[in-house]
């Protein structure tokens, strides 16, 4: 399908609601606040309540914002993270296709670094190894970055190892018992609630642009009935709802840190490592089934230094290098 990027005026009108959110905002004071005319304030007001934003009032008598919608918008997410690359270039979309899809192509365009691209829904959002990735509406977060770090091919695979590191951060407040299932996935239990797609374009021995894609089940009650046995989602294990804004921004600042600390300090890559390793269950230890090269059983024995999967076999220990693993 197509992706529209969002109206940019809709989340000024939110932002002007929200930063006068102890008064009643006349149509004249947005359309000037915005740009534009009371009429199409009221448009947009009408298009913001079908998005499920709960706004009262009217033209005659002005507008309040009833609650903080709990949209992924640039004017909401933006100021939660200042400081960060990844503050000031959100692009927005109600629904898409797949935002890692939208990503690789602005990247190959010459996207900055730091570039966000995130949708309320996807049509086609994609995990790894070709499968598809549930993306109900308003209820999870896909979310993908643009990355130009300056390292070699080779250290993509740490990249998304920090991504998940990053991910199970943002979490952390839960007190839920997060595990990483090397090399992207992460789970509560034995159910999945969130998965790390990454897509590189490079040379041989430069990276040009890194794609580090997002899906976590924020919010979901219910999935479809392939899904039902193996998904979870924040708030079936803990019972309450998430705010999907205080998720993401928390994801983003903690992918950030992982980020600049990697290209900054040259000991962040045993760090990354040593910490995914700590984290795992299935790291070290575990009797697992790995899906490559025909397949084969083994018991896991760690990382090597680049961040591939050690695995001990009956003919000695076999690397994975991009093949799924699950516990046997």
């Amino acid at each position: 399908m197509q992706s529209a990027p969002t109206d940019g005026r809709l989340g000024k009108v939110v932002r002007v609601l929200f930063d006068y959110s102890t008064i009643v905002v006349s149509g004249t004071k947005l359309a000037q606040e915005i740009g534009t005319s009371r009429t199409e304030v009221w448009r947009l007001v009408q298009q913001l309540r079908r998005f499920g934003v709960s706004i009262e009032g009217h033209p005659a008598t002005g507008y309040r914002l009833r609650t903080v919608p709990d949209l992924l918008l640039p004017e909401i997410l933006a100021p939660l993270l200042r400081s960060t690359i990844f503050a000031h270039e959100i692009h927005h979309y109600f629904k898409a296709g797949s935002t890692n899809t939208l990503a690789m192509e602005a990247a190959a365009a010459g996207a900055p670094e730091g570039s966000v691209f995130v949708a309320e829904q996807q049509t086609a959002g994609r995990g790894r190894g070709n499968h598809t990735w549930h993306s109900a509406h308003g209820t999870g977060i896909y979310c993908s970055v643009v990355l130009r770090p300056k390292l070699p091919p080779s250290e993509v695979l740490v990249i998304s190892l920090a991504a998940g590191l990053a991910v199970q951060s943002a979490v952390q407040n839960s007190k839920l018992p997060i595990d990483l299932k090397w090399p992207n996935d992460l789970l509560i239990g034995d159910r999945k609630f969130s998965g790390i797609l990454t897509e590189m374009n490079s040379e041989a021995t430069r990276i040009r642009h890194i794609v580090v894609g997002f899906g976590i089940n924020v919010n979901q009650i219910s999935f479809p009935e392939e899904l039902h046995l193996n998904a979870t989602s924040l708030r079936l294990a803990t019972g309450r709802e998430w705010s999907r804004v205080e998720v993401c921004a928390a994801l983003l600042k903690s992918f950030d840190r992982e980020y600049r600390t990697l290209l900054e300090q040259p000991n962040a890559r045993e760090s990354i490592l040593l910490r995914f390793q700590e984290r795992s269950s299935y790291v070290k230890g575990r009797q697992v089934y790995v899906d490559e090269n025909g397949g084969f059983h083994g018991v896991t024995y760690g990382l090597d230094d680049r961040g591939f999967l050690r695995v001990h076999t009956a003919h000695g220990i076999r690397l994975v290098l991009s093949g799924s693993i699950r516990p046997v």
